[in-house]
């Protein structure tokens, strides 16, 4: 079995670009199943219905969100109706939405973990307690996690401590595709950042000259996604699904 994975959609233009080249990816690699990200598909960032559905039309069966799941007002609605979107599941328990989808496939069963960092980030639970908890009550052995996390020392310590008893942990947020994708203990893929899909030519996907100002001046800017070209990053996994044992990761660039 093949999955992809595609790293955070930048706005519409991100939206545009996933829907003209997903079909292409889908087909070079044979693909079985998309997970993509989805926390800055909104103009703005957050997601909205219309983001989501932009991303639902062009093919995703899950998606994962981070730290600006609920940006926008409407999310109240949108994650308690589609179980096939998630937040962050070491979010309180308390909060709407949920942490975990379950892909049903007959033969076998897929299930998408949402985790979110909490170094440099939002102080929510602690993520490897969380996961802990979680897989005490998962029924199947091919297991995905989407870390959405900031610091490469949180990503790559949970990495190593899921490596042989989840499928994949693939690192999200900071929008560089890191070159490490690896598979830990024979069996566990593993790469500290997918990437990004918006404007290449960006501080990642937002307009250079406001980013520059605000890194340069420490004064509020309005951020704006930049105009130019946009590529796509993601990663497809290889696994076993019968054994959960990913047997090969590689990176995707389009342009």
């Amino acid at each position: 079995m093949r999955m992809l994975f595609i790293g955070d959609i930048v706005g519409k233009c991100g939206c545009d670009f996933l829907a003209e080249k997903i079909g292409i990816l889908k087909h070079k690699y044979n693909i079985d199943f998309t997970v993509v990200n989805g926390e800055n598909s909104a103009q703005g960032n957050g997601i909205t219905r219309k983001s989501l559905e932009m991303l639902v039309s062009s093919g995703a069966d899950v998606i994962t969100t981070g730290n600006h799941c609920f940006k926008r007002r409407e999310a109240v609605d949108i994650f308690d109706e589609f179980d096939y979107l998630v937040r962050p599941a070491n979010y309180s328990q308390e909060v709407i939405g949920r942490g975990v989808a379950h892909l049903d496939f007959g033969a076998f069963k897929v299930a998408v973990i949402n985790l979110q960092g909490v170094v440099y980030m939002e102080p929510l639970r602690n993520p490897f307690e969380t996961i802990d908890e979680i897989l005490e009550g998962i029924d199947t052995k091919n297991i995905f996690v989407d870390f959405h996390a900031e610091a490469t020392a949180e990503k790559k310590a949970l990495g190593h401590y899921l490596a042989g008893r989840v499928t994949a942990v693939l690192g999200t947020h900071t929008h560089v595709q890191t070159s490490d994708e690896i598979i830990l203990n024979d069996y566990t893929a593993y790469i500290t950042d997918v990437g990004m899909t918006g404007p290449e030519i960006s501080v990642l996907g937002v307009e250079i000259e406001a980013a520059v100002d605000k890194q340069r001046f420490h004064y509020p800017v309005m951020f704006k996604e930049s105009a130019n070209p946009c590529f796509l990053n993601g990663v497809v996994v290889e696994f076993d699904e019968k054994l959960g044992k990913s047997t090969k990761i590689e990176r995707v660039i389009m342009r």
